[in-house]
């Protein structure tokens, strides 16, 4: 975000205004800035609140780069793992602690932070399950069965309301994917901004079933994700796609917003010839000849 909005060395960060941008409580947005303080990339003011340190985009990219490298969280660990096989569906906090090597409590900590995101569910007893998650051909065609079915019905449930400052968030990432320039559009980059996108208009949706299944759903696609190439075309195609979907929700146009969703997520499935017409709705299949 403080890339995203230009800001600079002094400028105030204010939790309400992450914690509303980023969909979640201000207890997760102050332990981020805790954190972000004790590296020196905040800093704390008493009576004030949390102030950037760094002065230019360049230093904020830079920093943006050495966190996602340095990741070393136990969560992170359990969740690289199982996208990985490398540990079962279900564990037991035991067995946790002694792979990780670290205090029961860090593995309980980890397991709510999961548990949060729909990655695992306690189950009776002390053994944890993990979810299902996208990492398969079979679990990919489910995966667009679903959303084909739920997004654009997410987008004309009553009560949809677009958060526009979200929005515009959102918009300046995608502009900014685009503006990278030929041979600069990595797979990862746009991995991240397609799951802002829909996860966005899945939290705007006046449903709440809707709007809880596919922010769920769309946290496991978060998880599951790996380093897989994706031609460049197909990465500026859909990221224009999801430009003209935003355009349609900010008109206020739903139904256009709806059909155009279907489109672009039939165009992102026939990647996959086997996927090609199966479970999409007729609306996506175009006229019968």
């Amino acid at each position: 975000m403080a890339l995203a909005r230009g800001l600079k060395s002094g400028d105030h960060l204010p939790e309400q205004m992450f914690s509303e941008a980023c969909g979640v409580s201000r207890t997760p947005i102050r332990s981020a800035f805790k954190i972000l303080d004790e590296r020196d990339i905040l800093q704390w003011r008493q009576e004030e609140g949390y102030f950037l340190t760094l002065g230019s985009a360049d230093q904020i990219s830079a920093v943006i780069r050495a966190l996602e490298d340095t990741e070393k969280s136990v969560a992170h660990q359990i969740l690289s793992d199982r996208a990985e096989r490398r540990i079962g569906d279900v564990q037991s906090v035991s067995a946790l602690t002694r792979r990780y090597n670290v205090p029961r409590a860090a593995v309980l900590n980890a397991l709510k932070i999961l548990a949060k995101d729909g990655i695992v569910r306690q189950l009776p007893g002390r053994a944890w399950a993990f979810q299902p998650m996208v990492d398969s051909p079979a679990a990919v065609e489910d995966s667009f069965d679903f959303r084909l079915t739920m997004e654009p019905q997410a987008i004309i449930a009553p009560e949809f309301t677009l958060d526009s400052e979200r929005a515009g968030l959102v918009r300046e990432q995608m502009n900014g994917f685009l503006g990278a320039g030929e041979g600069r559009l990595t797979p990862a980059a746009f991995r991240r901004i397609d799951i802002e996108f829909h996860t966005l208009i899945a939290e705007c949706s006046g449903n709440r079933f809707l709007r809880g299944s596919l922010t769920a759903h769309h946290r496991l696609r978060k998880a599951s994700q790996k380093s897989t190439a994706i031609p460049e075309f197909r990465l500026k195609q859909a990221t224009l796609e999801h430009l003209e979907i935003l355009d349609s929700l900010e008109r206020n146009q739903f139904q256009l917003a709806a059909d155009q969703i279907i489109v672009h997520l039939r165009r992102s499935r026939i990647r996959k010839p086997q996927a090609a017409n199966r479970g999409i709705p007729p609306l996506a299949r175009g006229p019968r000849t």
